[in-house]
């Protein structure tokens, strides 16, 4: 049954956008979807119709425009997005199953599933128009997000985000740099701090071990450990070796001169290792640590999404499990302790 009602619910200066319909639609769960009366209807964007390769990748300029769903919600207008491996990733299918479960099922219905699928995650931009309990921001106000992967994306020309996910960005950074950070920086923080424990009062000396230095992550990972006075060791191809040098590494080593795991067994034993690579470096990397004094190995190669993706919900998470508990029950016997850091929230 489908009852309609109206009422503010924005505010803003797109055009008609300040009063906004609400449809309410009652069955199973009552959930309500505000549509507006804007006179732009469509925007540029760069969608994909299906998983695959960079061939899935369409120019639009027939997207839909966004809308406000909730009252805690804000529109921004893109000045500038960027690219992470996680977006890659996702073109390719990387998540599909989990992140559905997670989207909003007012957006999956319109369409009968997720498609078109618009990918970024970074943005910096401004505020065009603010749900009403948003009382942070206004319109024109200038701000940096990191938009979750389960919602659409970046690459268009206006986005919808939750204000919490929100910030006002920093004066002194232009809109493409800013937009280079708020991800990566996010997944480093919560590998470092929120996982890790590692803050600036206790860094002061201690080892660190990044593998895979020369992305995001690794970058600013290494320049906020230095920041906080640790010593610093990363991995990475020869080409980034200066670059990481000049980012403040203490020690730089080439993966692909020889055999990365013998480099760096000849080196003293770490506090702290943050694996940005997966695959075999777990099976070989825990042994690089400090045993019985409380280091921490954390990855960002965790098997849950995968497997899930492979599995279904139900057995990929079993699976996951297993596999996940044996290597954390494996990992205390030896003296350590080892994080799956969910890779597609954040990286």
């Amino acid at each position: 049954m489908l009852h309609s009602a109206s009422r503010k619910v924005g505010r803003g200066f797109l055009g008609n956008s300040v009063r906004i319909g609400v449809n309410v639609f009652q069955n199973d769960t009552c959930r309500k979807i505000s549509t507006s009366s804007r006179k732009q209807t469509v925007m540029p964007a760069w969608v994909i119709d299906r998983y695959g390769n960079n061939s899935m990748l369409r120019f639009t300029k027939n997207s839909l425009f966004p809308i406000l769903h909730y009252p805690n919600e804000v529109m921004i207008k893109v000045h500038a997005s960027s690219l992470n491996p996680i977006d890659v990733s996702m073109r390719n299918g990387y998540g599909a199953a989990m992140l559905n479960m997670r989207r909003d099922p007012l957006n999956i219905k319109a369409a009968g599933n997720e498609f078109p699928l618009i990918l970024g995650r970074d943005v910096s931009g401004v505020i065009m128009e603010t749900g009403l309990n948003v009382s942070h921001f206004k319109p024109g106000d200038e701000v940096w997000a990191a938009v979750p992967p389960w919602k659409q994306g970046t690459l268009a020309e206006f986005v919808v985000a939750s204000a919490n996910e929100v910030a006002h960005k920093p004066k002194g950074v232009s809109h493409c740099q800013a937009a280079a950070l708020p991800y990566v920086a996010l997944t480093a923080w919560s590998a470092l701090v929120n996982t890790g424990g590692l803050k600036k009062d206790n860094c002061k000396g201690k080892r660190i071990l990044i593998l895979g230095g020369s992305g995001g992550v690794g970058t600013f990972a290494i320049q906020l450990m230095k920041a906080w006075g640790a010593h610093v060791t990363t991995t990475c191809a020869e080409a980034a070796v200066s670059f990481l040098k000049d980012l403040g590494a203490d020690h730089v080593i080439d993966y692909k001169a020889r055999s990365v795991e013998k480099q760096l067994k000849d080196l003293k034993t770490f506090d702290f290792v943050l694996d940005n690579v997966g695959g075999h470096t777990e099976h070989w990397a825990l042994n690089l640590l400090k045993p019985w004094s409380g280091a921490t190995y954390v990855t960002l190669v965790a098997p849950f999404v995968l497997n899930t993706d492979r599995l279904g919900i139900a057995d990929g998470m079993v699976r996951s499990g297993i596999t996940m508990g044996s290597k954390v029950l494996k990992s205390f016997t030896l003296g350590y302790m080892m994080v799956f850091l969910l890779k597609i929230l954040f990286k």
